[in-house]
């Protein structure tokens, strides 16, 4: 099973996203222990798209930077390092109290001690993408895109970003580009706005051609049953997975990849780690196995941006599930929430459990 994607697009990927900092202590230790941080560019949607620029396709993400800021030009240095293009408006700060880049505060956690996150929003610039900041026609009908990737995150920031999220997807629909759909529900991001939601959600869910999401996403953002309770046993856990996807498949079969992944944590630096793929019909499982964590932040990320990697080479979809579920432990391994691979062979020597020296 294959998908098929424009030949003659200029770009191979495309997100939108709203760019922001982490700040994480070092040695491990909680955030209201620090006394000296790390400073790295993030967004949920950028971390899937380092994967296939780091790899050497041509990617690009659109967002919104605070004009004049120290921490815009950090960004856009840091997307540039990953050989992100970015494309966007430069919104005027509007003084001490106006616009800025979102913060987010998160320890990496240590042995039992879980990590813990802290979101710090407020004045947050994207959070005012609109359409109207972009050529959506020349992007897609005249220089061509081969995936638009959109995640819940982007898609559930605000009514405007809600907004866009729909436009890029009936855009790409309207251009023949295939359409990535990553749930990542928020609870934070939906109270009071449920309805408002699960419509745009629904409508891209509809259109997509790729549909991932966990138990919770599936669950709370498009209304679906979860999986079923009370089975022993990693077999009947999986089995539980393939009975919920099938119920996506009948509510949005529109789609012809469904993906999730599958985390215990055994400790904050020890995981199981697995995934499951439907595409075309046809499962793809991996079943769960332990890797070392750095840093769980961004593994999940990590596997998508593997997937759609294997997606875009044109590789048969087992190799996309076995890719992805390598470049989400690539993720979980690094300081940084995405990973950075130096080429393909160093993802298949995860996948494969090879960790010699290579000389």
């Amino acid at each position: 099973m294959m998908l098929e994607l424009k030949s003659n697009a200029v770009y191979d990927l495309v997100a939108p996203t709203s760019m922001g900092i982490r700040l994480t202590p070092t040695d491990r230790q909680p955030m209201h222990l620090a006394r000296t941080l790390t400073m790295q560019a993030t967004s949920a949607e950028s971390n899937v798209a380092t994967v296939s620029a780091y790899l050497g396709l041509r990617v690009k993400v659109l967002t919104a930077f605070v004009k004049g800021s120290p921490i815009a030009r950090f960004i856009r240095d840091d997307l540039a390092s990953r050989h992100i293009e970015c494309d966007g408006p430069e919104i005027p700060q509007g003084g001490p109290w106006g616009y800025r880049h979102q913060f987010n505060l998160a320890d990496s956690g240590n042995g039992a001690r879980g990590p813990r996150v802290h979101n710090d929003r407020a004045g947050e610039v994207g959070r005012l993408l609109d359409v109207k900041h972009f050529d959506l026609e020349r992007l897609f009908g005249v220089e061509g895109v081969r995936i638009v990737h959109l995640s819940g995150l982007i898609g559930a920031l605000s009514p405007e970003t809600g907004r866009f999220c729909l436009d890029l997807a009936r855009a790409a629909k309207k251009h023949s580009t295939r359409i990535a759909f990553d749930l990542n529900y928020r609870e934070s991001f939906w109270k009071g706005r449920e309805k408002e939601l699960r419509e745009i959600f629904s409508e891209i869910a509809g259109v997509a051609d790729i549909l991932v999401g966990n138990e919770e996403d599936f669950q709370l953002a498009l209304g679906i049953e979860g999986p079923e309770a009370g089975g022993q046993g990693l077999a009947a856990k999986i089995e539980s997975f393939k009975v919920m996807i099938g119920r996506v498949r009948a509510a949005y079969p529109h789609a012809s990849v469904y993906g999730t992944t599958l985390r215990e944590v055994l400790s904050a630096r020890r995981h199981l780690w697995g995934a499951l793929l439907c595409a075309g019909g046809e499962w793809h499982i991996i079943e769960p196995r332990e890797i070392e964590v750095e840093d769980r932040i961004g593994g999940g990320d990590g596997f998508v941006g593997g997937l759609l990697y294997g997606v875009l080479r044109g590789w048969e979809p087992e190799k996309w599930a076995q890719f992805g579920w390598a470049c989400g432990a690539l993720a979980a391994l690094s300081p940084t929430d995405y990973a950075l691979p130096a080429d393909e062979e160093q993802v298949w020597s995860i996948w494969k459990g090879n960790a010699r020296v290579k000389r």
